[in-house]
């Protein structure tokens, strides 16, 4: 009698883990299938990103990034470091702003913005 009851002990041990198990796996799997794939919220809107396979075809300098300080005026076109009024190959950096740098070649002007993809809209603020 004691070896039956240690034998259906013994059963019930074997089929308690294997619940056990079963129950971890269904809960590992359900956090799997319910996890959300948020954006990150800090990533670049797509447009400025491009990838090796989809690389953006420029013609042309290309400004990076403007450093305005109390005595410094300088723009990065195609890697260059351009001082305002200085020279980027024949052109002159003859206007540096927050958003876009202006060369002149001669008569001719090159109006170069740092995110020439985005426009800035204004918005009203209604009143109450």
């Amino acid at each position: 009698m004691a070896q039956h009851v240690m034998s259906v002990y013994s059963h019930i041990k074997h089929i308690m883990l294997h619940c056990v198990v079963f129950a971890s796996l269904s809960l590992m799997f359900c956090q799997m299938t319910l996890a959300q794939n948020l954006p990150d919220p800090t990533r670049p809107p797509a447009k400025m990103m491009q990838t090796a396979a989809n690389p953006a075809v420029v013609s042309g300098p290309v400004l990076q990034s403007i450093l305005i300080a109390p005595n410094r005026h300088v723009a990065i076109i195609s890697g260059q470091t351009v001082a305002l009024n200085g020279k980027y190959g024949d052109q002159t950096l003859i206007k540096l702003t927050e958003t876009e740098a202006v060369l002149r070649n001669g008569k001719e002007l090159l109006t170069l913005k740092l995110f020439p993809d985005f426009d800035k809209k204004l918005s009203r603020v209604h009143s109450k």
